[in-house]
């Protein structure tokens, strides 16, 4: 097959990481010809693009595409790509989040490429939004999904806040989670010993970790007021803070202040490569996001071997089974999250019993290899349904 990946912006996170390794192995796993086409890396996440060329992935960088609407660029944008999936001639193109999901299949639509494919990674629309930014946006994706053959979702919860709201019918949704590295995470505890060591921790602590931006939404300050309590609780806590962001001075100010600053610590920006081995420095990961469509960082933890404490919003409940793999909690309520990550931190034999579970759980369901088979046998089936019926049966103008 000849497929085109087209994504927003190369930037470290979740949608990124799935898309480059999924670049990576039908290239080399299934001998298909691959571009990857992207806008910049820019922005305080740090850029993939060099991690993307070492593992053999065809890059072509649009620097007119940025995340921010921007009539001017957004134009310069669409055209590119355009050109791009012109000179490529693929079979299938497969989009990834909003601004490069709407021109990337608008763009492959008008010139007719046989399988056209979109990954839901997040919802584009949400309730923090303001009402006409929602409204703007939900439009956007009706209009998009008018242009494609199929949409995956990494979470059956992006499937059903979509179909609700009227985005597509359920049978165009395939769900197909996520892929990583997982032995990476399987043996991350090969470095827990050192990792801590580095970190200034002693045997007694026991470490909270939470792996997101220090951005909006992504809940430092719910984590910060838990801690408050929770060190009560329990003295031996620290609390290990991964990422960095533009709210950080605003969050450090917010642990001086509740005379947590001995209990903090900041990593700041990290490469992807070492996420597992700091996530193995932990005893147990909070995740405390008030949106995101299956967070990385839960199978992640899981798959190290460590418990976990979510929010319960969008697709955490699919590998965050409450009592069973770690602690579900509803939005903002403090109280509880604080209770659980006593509980977890003071009982040894509920953190490993909960995250045997877990690493069984997502072992192979989050592999990299088995989320490549899925989407590339989504490909086959749309390319299959292309063949025998046309385009036009199935929207595309």
């Amino acid at each position: 097959m000849r497929v085109a990946h087209v994504i927003t912006r190369l930037v470290i996170g979740g949608a990124q990481e799935n898309t480059v390794l999924n670049c990576q192995d039908l290239a080399q796993g299934h001998g298909d010809e691959v571009v990857l086409i992207a806008g910049p890396g820019l922005g305080p996440e740090g850029g993939l693009e060099n991690d993307a060329r070492s593992r053999g992935v065809r890059l072509e960088v649009i620097p007119s595409m940025r995340r921010n609407i921007h009539p001017w660029h957004d134009a310069a944008a669409y055209r590119a790509i355009g050109r791009a999936i012109e000179a490529f001639r693929p079979d299938v193109v497969h989009t990834h989040s909003g601004k490069a999901g709407l021109f990337g299949r608008v763009a492959a639509g008008q010139r007719k490429v046989p399988a056209i494919v979109h990954t839901v990674h997040g919802a584009p629309f949400h309730p923090y939004q303001n009402a006409a930014a929602r409204a703007f946006f939900r439009r956007c994706e009706i209009s998009a999904a008018a242009c494609c053959h199929a949409i995956i979702s990494v979470a059956d919860a992006m499937t059903d806040q979509l179909v609700a709201a009227g985005v597509a019918p359920r049978e165009k949704f395939t769900t197909i989670y996520s892929g990583m590295e997982v032995e990476t995470f399987l043996n991350a505890d090969a470095h827990r010993d050192r990792v801590r060591r580095d970190l200034g921790y002693t045997p007694d602590d026991v470490v909270v970790g939470k792996v997101a931006r220090l951005f909006h939404l992504k809940g430092h300050n719910d984590l910060i007021n838990a801690a408050c309590t929770a060190c009560r609780e329990n003295p031996r806590l620290k609390f290990l803070l991964v990422g960095d962001g533009i709210l950080r001075p605003q969050i450090e100010s917010q642990i001086v202040a509740a005379g947590l600053a001995s209990r903090f610590q900041f990593t700041g920006l990290v490469p992807p490569q070492r996420i597992a081995e700091l996530l193995a420095a932990t005893d147990l990961v909070v995740h405390t996001s008030l949106r995101e469509g299956l967070a990385r960082v839960l199978p992640q933890a899981l798959l190290v071997g460590r418990p976990v404490v979510s929010y319960d919003v969008d697709g955490a409940r699919e590998v965050v089974h409450d009592d069973k793999t770690g602690f579900l909690v509803a939005p903002g309520d403090v109280p509880a999250l604080a209770a659980r990550i006593v509980q977890l931190s003071s009982s040894p034999e509920l953190r490993v019993r909960l995250a045997a579970a877990g690493r069984e759980l997502c072992r192979t369901r989050f592999d990299h290899h088995e989320m490549t088979r899925q989407i590339r046998s989504l490909y086959e089936r749309t390319l299959t349904l292309d063949r025998t019926f046309g385009n036009r049966n199935r929207g595309i103008n």
